[in-house]
């Protein structure tokens, strides 16, 4: 493959040949050569230096003394995916570290876990991303047609973006993600302050390497007669023909790629799935280690949305923000309060559910009797999830914006990765209180999860709230040997919050007690489960999971009494919204009938008021069923406050369709599409319907819905300049 050699030449005119390729250099500078020949040598070469020997001085850089290379086409080949695995490797050691600060992954020690994958379970996510890289390095060598420069281009860009990743991971747990890059843009100067404190020597020994690396394919450049040159043979415009062609297949193919791999179905989507990629949402850190910073990276650049309604311009929707705005007008001559007059809180409670509730299972004791209790007394009733055992994001996304998980696109999983990022308007229901200060968040874990510090801030959060800096909250004990934050400490957190506010505020709250795994975390746990009369029996693994998680959904209902009771002896209005998002899963054998798909995707809701809010004990009819994009519309009919255009509209559709979210599956969430069907559509009574029985008048509420979420996350934005989301006065 490479020849190294003691220069021999003389006088003489010498010639290099290559292997059968034909591929050759020599002194002339006839034409019909490569024009790049002409800077080899005009007169006699003198290898790497010709100890001494006569020569005459050309264009190209002196060699180095004694020593000479011929690289064969082949051995340029072996080189490229050398050169190749090793960036690779290098952008995998960035995003490679070990956590103490999260459970929910298990981050892999190095790169060999990606390599062993390969044998293991025939999973060749690893050449998925040397073909991605691979392709990029084509197209900067057929750029300069240097091997050598090349690739030291792409060692030194690959070496800079795994410290760059390295740094993120460690302070924020949080991998570079497209969002970053229109930051570098429209603040690229203080970039450096987010290298953290004491990171000099690592940036040091960085640089140092990367100078040594360069000196060396310096070195070995000056010794190969060719100097790196891949496209020979040929004269001027033949070779730079070859190149172009090369470079543009080779950039086409990465952009073609990007733009493809998140759309179910297409070309780059069916490749990346067949060599293994799995996304992992939930955690950046976690998916980029899984699947590689590259391939993580550039799935998450252009998501598709959803389809463009065929009749979506600006008239449209001019149209449907004037039926809205006069819906809103009716419904608020009715009404006498607003929203904003008081606090509201949002709960996401994880996990949170009634196991009694599970078809063919038996608890011997109500685990949540006191929620139960509430709910009696309140609006209230049973949400439709489109999660199983995962997806909690998307469910926080469609309470706070009202959106439909069911009209995405397949390929969009999780909008607060995917989409939120890159939406220049985001209307929230929190930004009904006015000013970011009055919008507060609050989760104790993590606050890169979901990506939620940057998602909060584009929302309109002023604060949140989380076990990480800068904001921490502050109680975070934990339940026996659970791993998460008590719902208690998460309770007492956001009372404090809720106390000391100044006026009134929105809170979101998203709880991490009875999150997954569930492994006998809690003492003295007396729950005992059981199959009933005609349902299969539980294996010790299933039946102790069970246990676990009854235990800590009845720590959670006591938690849950006893802070709704704190916030009633509050002499300040405060509304709360509480929702499991949704069943954990552990219910193994439940899940092998699709005839339970229904029930285990229900979780429990209700919307409560305290005293001081006037409101209490208020019970809105059609709340027996509903799905967290309906919830602002029925906490403002629960408050009897009057409404913007926006949630007249979700008001008229909850009216005719009680629920809705994507098909369903009973397996823990996927990340890599919405499960194929017709979404599911629930009446009051909790009945499936069928969106082809749909009266007139609900088809134009469901086109009318795409419409505007269209206009809200693909489209150009229309409602907003026509007040859409504004309170009608």
């Amino acid at each position: 493959m490479i020849g190294v050699h003691e220069d021999d030449f003389t006088g003489k005119d010498e010639a290099m040949h290559s292997d059968d390729s034909g591929m050759r250099t020599t002194e002339s500078t006839d034409q019909g050569k490569d024009d790049d020949l002409a800077e080899d040598s005009v007169g006699r070469d003198e290898g790497c230096g010709g100890q001494g020997r006569v020569s005459v001085p050309t264009k190209g850089l002196p060699h180095v003394a004694g020593w000479s290379m011929s690289i064969r086409w082949f051995g340029y080949v072996l080189l490229f995916l050398l050169f190749d695995f090793l960036c690779v490797l290098l952008l995998q050691q960035g995003v490679t570290q070990k956590s103490t600060r999260t459970d929910l992954s298990s981050p892999l020690d190095n790169a060999w876990t990606m390599i062993c994958g390969i044998w293991r379970n025939g999973n060749l996510v690893l050449f998925l991303n040397m073909l991605l890289l691979g392709l990029i390095y084509l197209f900067v060598l057929m750029l300069t047609n240097r091997f050598w420069l090349s690739s030291g281009l792409l060692l030194v860009l690959c070496a800079i973006i795994a410290v760059a990743e390295h740094f993120k991971v460690g302070a924020r747990y949080e991998t570079i993600l497209p969002s970053d890059l229109n930051f570098l843009k429209a603040d690229a100067g203080s970039i450096l302050s987010f290298i953290p404190s004491g990171s000099g020597g690592l940036i040091a020994l960085a640089v140092l390497g990367m100078i040594f690396v360069v000196a060396i394919l310096w070195i070995i450049a000056r010794c190969d007669r060719r100097h790196g040159r891949v496209v020979l043979r040929m004269n001027a415009l033949r070779g730079a023909l070859v190149r172009l062609v090369c470079a543009v297949l080779s950039l086409l193919l990465v952009f073609g790629y990007t733009a493809q791999v998140s759309v179910v179905g297409s070309w780059a989507n069916v490749l990346a799935h067949g060599m293994g990629d799995i996304p992992s949402m939930w955690d950046s850190v976690y998916d980029a280690q899984r699947n590689g910073p590259l391939v993580s990276f550039l799935g998450q650049v252009r998501p598709k949305i959803m389809d463009q309604p065929a009749d979506y311009n600006e008239a449209t929707m001019k149209t449907i923000a004037r039926r809205y705005s006069a819906a809103a007008k009716s419904i608020n001559a009715r009404r006498d309060a607003d929203m904003d007059d008081g606090s509201v809180l949002f709960i996401l409670s994880e996990s949170f559910s009634d196991p009694t509730r599970v078809p063919g299972l038996t608890v011997n004791a109500d685990p949540m009797p006191q929620i139960r209790s509430i709910k009696d007394e309140t609006t209230s009733g049973l949400m439709l999830s489109s999660g199983y055992g995962g997806g909690t994001a998307n469910l926080e996304y469609m309470s706070l914006t009202g959106l439909s998980m069911a009209n995405f696109d397949a390929s969009l999983t999780s909008p607060y990765q995917q989409l939120v990022p890159g939406e220049k308007w985001t209307p929230t229901v929190n930004q009904l209180w006015g000013d970011k200060n009055n919008s507060i968040a609050l989760h104790p874990y993590e606050p890169s999860m979901y990506s939620r510090a940057g998602n909060y801030k584009k929302f309109g959060f002023s604060h949140f709230y989380s076990l990480q800096p800068p904001e921490i909250i502050d109680h975070r004990a934990k339940l026996g040997s659970s791993p998460y934050v008590s719902d208690e400490s998460a309770y007492a957190s956001t009372y404090e919050q809720i106390s000391k506010a100044n006026g009134p505020k929105f809170f979101q709250l998203a709880t991490m007690q009875n999150h997954m795994p569930y492994q006998n975390w809690y003492p003295d746990n007396d729950f005992k489960v059981g199959s009933s009369e005609h349902g299969a029996p539980l294996d010790s693994t299933e039946s102790e999971s069970i246990q676990t998680y009854a235990s800590g959904v009845n720590h959670t209902d006591k938690a849950t009494a006893d802070f709704l009771r704190k916030l009633d002896e509050l002499d300040k209005p405060v509304t709360v919204v509480f929702y499991g998002d949704h069943l954990p899963g552990i219910y193994k054998t439940a899940s092998m009938d699709t005839g339970n798909s229904l029930a285990l995707h229900e979780t429990d809701y209700f919307i409560w008021s305290n005293k001081s809010s006037g409101h209490q004990s208020v019970k809105v009819p059609n709340s027996a069923y509903s799905s967290p994009n309906f919830f602002m519309a029925q906490v403002a009919e629960h408050m009897d406050a009057r409404v913007s255009p926006y949630i007249a509209f979700l008001t008229q559709l909850h009216a005719k369709v009680s629920a809705m979210e994507p098909p369903v599956v009973n397996k823990i969430q996927g990340w890599d599409r919405i499960p194929a069907g017709q979404p599911i559509y629930l009446d009051a009574k909790g009945d499936p319907m069928n969106a082809s029985d749909f009266d007139a008048k609900t088809k134009q509420l469901m086109h009318d819905y795409r419409l505007i979420q269209y206009d809200v996350t693909a489209g150009s934005g229309y409602l907003k300049s026509e007040g859409f989301m504004d309170v009608v006065r």
